[in-house]
This record gives C-alpha cells, sequence and structure tokens, in this order.
C-alpha cells in the first residue's frame, strides 16, 4: 500500500492486526500468571520453604525488575541501527523463548538446603524477570509504531486488556486440573502444568510478533545532555500532582489485588477445603472483570474518569466486606469475590487511560511533554507495589503460623480470612481517600489544559 494516499491519524487497522496484538498480551500474560499465582504455593508446599523466605524471593526478584524495565526503555530509545524487522518486534521474537524455558524453570525443586533452594528459586525468577522485561516492555512501546490513530491506539488497548483478562483466566481455571492430573507427585504435576501453558504462551508470542506491523519507526536524534533515566523519571513524577496520586493508588490497588490472588489458592484449600472452587471461581470472576471492562468507557462518558474509578473502589470494598462477614461458603465465596472483581475491573483498566492525562498535565506545568518518563515512573511504582505484594503475603503466611498440607488452626484460619478480604480492602480504601481528595485533574480541567498547551504552541510567549 502506498503511505501518500491516506492520512496516517485516521490509518484503521485490520482485524487480523489487532487480535495478533491482543494475543501478545495474551501470551505474556500466561508466561507470568503461572509465577503470580502458584509461585509462593510451590516455594511452600512443595520446596518446603518458610513463607517469609517465599516472600523475599519475590521482593528480590520483582524489585529488580522494577530496574530492568527502565533498562529496556532506554535501549529501546537508544536503538540507531533498526533492521528490517522494526525497532520493538524482534524483542519480542526472541527473548520469548528464554522467557518460556525459565517460566518452566521457576517450578523445579532441587535437592539443597533451605538456603541453597532459596539463593537457586532467587536467581531463576531474576533471570526470568530480566528477559521478561526485554519482552514485555518492547510489546508495550510498540503501539506508536502501529498507528497514530487515537482511536485504532484505543481499541489495541482494549485487546490488550481482553488477551491480558484471557490468560489470567486459564491460568486461573486450568492449572490446578492439569497439575492434579498427575497423582502423588506434586512436583510432577507443576512442571508439566507449566511446561504446557508456556509453550501456549510461547505460541501467542509469536502469533503477535508474526501478525503486527512496524508503521512509524522514529529514531530520536540525540540532543547533549539529554539522557533519560530514573532520575528524569522521579522528576518528572515530583513535580506532577496528578501523576504522583496516582502512582500511591497503583501502589495500593495493584498491592491489593495481587494480595488476592496469591492468597486464593491457600484460602480455597485450607479455609472452604475445595481446591478446585478456584477453577469455578476464575471462571466467574473473570467473567465480570470482562464485563466491567465492556462498561467502562459507557461509564466514563457519563459520570467522568474520577467518578468511575472511585465507584469501582466502592464496589470491591462491599465485595471484600460482604466476603469476610458471609462468605463462609462455596457459593456465596465465589458471588462476593465476583462483586469485588467487577470493581476492581473500573480501577484497573482506568490506571493506563489516567496516567495518559497526567502527560498533558505535565507539559501544562512544566512545557517539557515526556511520554517516555512518565510511563517509565508509572510502571516503576506498578513493579514495587509487586514487589511488596509478592512479599506480604509469605511474610504473613509465617506470622499467622501457616503450616503447608494439614488442617489449618483456627487462628491461621482468621488470619487467612483477613489476608484475602480485610487488607486488601484497607488498601482500597486508602486509595479511595487519595483519589477523592488529592486527585484534581477532572475531565473540565483537562480540556482547559489541553486548550491552553494548544494556545501556546500558536502564540508563543514574546522574550524581552
Amino acid at each position: 500500500m502506498s503511505h501518500h494516499t491516506s492520512d496516517p491519524a485516521t490509518l484503521r487497522l485490520p482485524f487480523k492486526e489487532k487480535l495478533a496484538y491482543g494475543m501478545g498480551d495474551l501470551g505474556s500474560n500466561i508466561l507470568l500468571d503461572i509465577g503470580t499465582l502458584y509461585l509462593l504455593k510451590f516455594y511452600t508446599d512443595v520446596l518446603g520453604l518458610p513463607g517469609t523466605w517465599g516472600g523475599v524471593i519475590f521482593l528480590i526478584a520483582k524489585f529488580f525488575t522494577a530496574f530492568t524495565d527502565m533498562g529496556t526503555g532506554i535501549m529501546l530509545d537508544s536503538r540507531r541501527k533498526i533492521g528490517p524487522k522494526g525497532k520493538f518486534r524482534p524483542f519480542v521474537l526472541y527473548a520469548a523463548f528464554p522467557v518460556t524455558l525459565l517460566a518452566v524453570a521457576n517450578f523445579v525443586g532441587t535437592d539443597f538446603s533451605i538456603t541453597g533452594k532459596t539463593v537457586m528459586a532467587t536467581a531463576l525468577f531474576m533471570l526470568y524477570g530480566l528477559f521478561f522485561s526485554i519482552m514485555n516492555c518492547s510489546y508495550g512501546a510498540m503501539v506508536p509504531a502501529i498507528t497514530k490513530n487515537p482511536h485504532e491506539r484505543a481499541s489495541l488497548a482494549a485487546w490488550r486488556q481482553g488477551g491480558a483478562t484471557l490468560g489470567l483466566l486459564l491460568c486461573t481455571v486450568g492449572f490446578v486440573p492439569m497439575m492434579n492430573m498427575i497423582d502423588n507427585n506434586p512436583q510432577l504435576g507443576y512442571i508439566l502444568a507449566a511446561m504446557l501453558f508456556s509453550l501456549f504462551g510461547l505460541f501467542f508470542m509469536w502469533w503477535c510478533y508474526a501478525g503486527v506491523k512496524e508503521r512509524y519507526v522514529e529514531v530520536q536524534p540525540v540532543k547533549p545532555g539529554q539522557k533519560p533515566g530514573l532520575l528524569q523519571s522521579f522528576r518528572a513524577i515530583g513535580g506532577n500532582r496528578p501523576l504522583f496520586i496516582l502512582c500511591i493508588a497503583n501502589l495500593c490497588t495493584l498491592g491489593a489485588f495481587n494480595v488476592k490472588l496469591a492468597i486464593q489458592v491457600y484460602y480455597t484449600q485450607y479455609v472452604l477445603n475445595d481446591p478446585m472452587l478456584l477453577s469455578w471461581m476464575g471462571f466467574f470472576s473473570m467473567g465480570c472483570i470482562f464485563i466491567g471492562v465492556f462498561l467502562m468507557p459507557i461509564a466514563v462518558r457519563r459520570f467522568g474518569k474520577k467518578t468511575v474509578y472511585i465507584g469501582g473502589l466502592l464496589i470491591w470494598v462491599i465485595g471484600d466486606l460482604l466476603n469476610y462477614t458471609l462468605g463462609d461458603s462455596s457459593v456465596s465465596f465465589v458471588l462476593f469475590s465476583c462483586l469485588a472483581f467487577f470493581g476492581s475491573a473500573f480501577v484497573n483498566s482506568l490506571n493506563w487511560a489516567l496516567v495518559s492525562d497526567t502527560v498533558e498535565y505535565g507539559e501544562w506545568r512544566t512545557g517539557v511533554r515526556s511520554e517516555g518518563t512518565v510511563y517509565t515512573g508509572f510502571t516503576f511504582f506498578r513493579k514495587v507495589s509487586q514487589a511488596l505484594a509478592g512479599f506480604f503475603p509469605g511474610w504473613m503466611l509465617t506470622q499467622i503460623g501457616y503450616v503447608p498440607n494439614i488442617a489449618q488452626s483456627e487462628s491461621t484460619i482468621e488470619g487467612l480470612r483477613q489476608l484475602i478480604f480485610i487488607w486488601p480492602g484497607v488498601l482500597a480504601v486508602i486509595t479511595i481517600v487519595a483519589m477523592g481528595c488529592f486527585y484534581n485533574l477532572n475531565e473540565k480541567m483537562y480540556v482547559r489544559i489541553v486548550g491552553e498547551i494548544e494556545s501556546r504552541k500558536h502564540n508563543p510567549p514574546q522574550s524581552a
């Protein structure tokens, strides 16, 4: 096709390409979620590590990936020789393979001492995080190179969210039954399930690579004294109040969400005595997330982003409180969890939309437009949140006296209930307060800001 005939801003993407882009997040989420959901349980129940040690492994490895993400961003921005495969696609192609191998290796048990096991597990998880950063950041940063049409970008984001949710659904529903196919050998069960899932993940990543096209590859000219780095990202956050509040909100909401995901494996097995319930629960709760993601644009047009965000948090808190007080059977647990997950869908999908708005706010305040530093700073906060959310459940399991593979004591069961409902609920309430009282960037203000930025471009300030 020839480029000179159509305006890039109105160019429509073929359906096949959007589907392929969505497949990328399906693949990377399968490769990510088997770890998020089951690795802590593998550490405590198969490797026999104390919960706290499992938590420390998560803390170190996830903290490390916060920096590898930054490194990947800087590496992508500084690429000069760009071959026929494009600027971002080669990393999706080549990094996916080591990610697949390491995702399986994470579930391999060793006969070392507790210390040896911990060191080995940490090293494997960090290596996995490094290659995952290279693969996933390239995948995420690719959108501006695929299309300049804002509606198509929003559409790609929706496909991505769909792929991610489907990935989480498959891991929640399929992993435990797959693992249980091998009787009396949990170690082998974990490896088999991890291998099957990881190969699917690899297939979807390669489908994404094959199906998307980089049309607008821009090489940034190097200006003296302009190195994108961690400090610049923190400066961008420090001077940008809505972005700072949003980072705090993400620290809380993402932490709460990940704690729920890590603990539900224990909760269904030891509190409800129904380990297969997780599959049903995944099926229904992901259905509710899909409905939430679908309703989100309609709700935002009607009430505005901030109101919908806080509304989602309120639904989430109500679901958790109902579950803590009344959710003692499998049915009521699934029902109230669905309510909480439905609320969380608005929160999780709005996080990305709100960040885009803060880019303009920053430009309005400072005169400098910096998408890159804003995004890397924001994802850095998200990674720190995931690191803490990986550490917290493991550490708390030790605090509440959890012992694997036996019936738990009354106090441990109460501890698990507080861990999955009360703590995430408290974090959601903190977020409501932060967003309600301190987040000042509403639609009206946003329109004013964009107008002022535009008029500045047309009438630059006169220098005396």
